[in-house]
């Protein structure tokens, strides 16, 4: 066997173990295997890339892997990233169609706490009072509700973080009227 390949054989499993890690909220089995397969393809890409330019990559394991980890979060491949219109493309999923909104409405109506008209109003509501938003803002309360944060939204969106969290309490606001609720005093 090639020293190369023998070399990174030896770091697989610290990547492959880092990629379990990151990957472990994927539900589907198959998709999560995928997932830490493109880590480990890409991993071997940039170890070989990186012993290309005379540099011992076996040093920079964890960074190789957890920038192959981010780099499969955001759709990259080794074979190129996926096409955005593409209805099988995972990522597009995440942030396109609604399907943040459809996933929080599925977790607020598949669960033991929520009241069932409060959910199903909440299923009828949002997605009406999401349409009405101009679509900056409703990019925005897609991101928010995937998780990301708020200092990311505000270099995504160009503006400040404070003025993120003042969208966070308008939108709150705005949806509280649409839905007929008194919206609370401003503190």
């Amino acid at each position: 066997m090639n020293t190369l390949q023998a070399r990174f054989l030896a770091c697989l499993p610290r990547i492959e173990a880092h990629a379990n890690i990151n990957f472990r909220n994927i539900r589907c089995d198959a998709m999560r295997a995928d997932h830490v397969a493109e880590t480990v393809a890409l991993a071997w890409k940039w170890f070989l890339a990186l012993e290309s330019r005379g540099k011992d990559a076996s040093h920079f394991v964890s960074a190789i892997a957890t920038f192959a980890v981010r780099a499969v979060r955001c759709g990259r491949r080794v074979a190129g990233m996926g096409r955005a219109r593409d209805v099988m493309n995972d990522h597009r999923e995440r942030f396109h169609d609604g399907a943040a909104c459809r996933a929080l409405c599925d977790a607020l109506t598949d669960n033991s706490v929520t009241p069932p008209p409060d959910a199903a109003a909440f299923r009828i509501d949002f997605p009406r009072w999401l349409d009405g938003l101009p679509d900056r803002d409703r990019q925005l309360v897609e991101r928010l509700m995937v998780g990301e944060r708020t200092l990311a939204m505000a270099k995504r969106f160009r503006i400040s973080p404070a003025r993120v969290s003042q969208l966070r309490r308008e939108l709150c606001r705005d949806y509280s009227r649409f839905h007929g609720e008194c919206p609370r005093a401003a503190a």
